[in-house]
């Protein structure tokens, strides 16, 4: 069964995203698809993120993410966001800290900082819920998903 709950996840639509998070000076960007909206009132996002993550420790620690929306034309933009050091990924990409201290990437569609609201643990991945404090829509492009992304993550290790 789980082999079939795989090949269905693998046609299922997600937004791709770039999901940043800081603490203690620190700064760290990961590749997240597992992401929805929770609430429009009050505004309220929902992050899934395995606990072996980096990024995962720094909202632990600070209590803040970002969530970058990225168009279509970066996909291979994500390269950089696969690897494990934090400062390769921000090298040669612009960027500025936002109110919450995470990095905001400034050549983006748009992007929501959010201050975690509530956090849980029902599986291998947490579910951060955010309520989002600030945000900016930057440029009307066509966001990345899944359909135009080969990564497309099912949360086998």
């Amino acid at each position: 069964m789980k082999e079939e709950y795989i090949k269905i996840l693998g046609k299922m639509t997600y937004g791709i995203y770039v999901l940043t998070s800081a603490a203690d000076q620190v700064i760290n960007g990961m590749i997240a698809s597992w992401v929805s909206q929770v609430s429009y009132d009050p505004l309220l996002l929902m992050a899934a993120i395995h606990p072996n993550r980096y990024t995962h420790d720094l909202i632990n620690k600070n209590g803040y993410f970002v969530l970058n929306v990225i168009s279509k034309r970066q996909k291979d933009f994500l390269q950089r966001f696969k690897g494990p050091n934090p400062k390769l990924k921000f090298s040669s990409v612009e960027w500025e800290k936002g109110i919450t201290g995470a990095p905001i990437l400034t050549d983006c569609i748009g992007y929501m900082e959010c201050k975690v609201k509530e956090t849980y643990a029902p599986g291998n991945h947490t579910l951060f819920v955010g309520q989002v404090v600030e945000a900016k829509f930057i440029s009307d492009k066509t966001p990345l998903s899944t359909s135009d992304y080969e990564g497309i993550y099912s949360g086998k290790k």
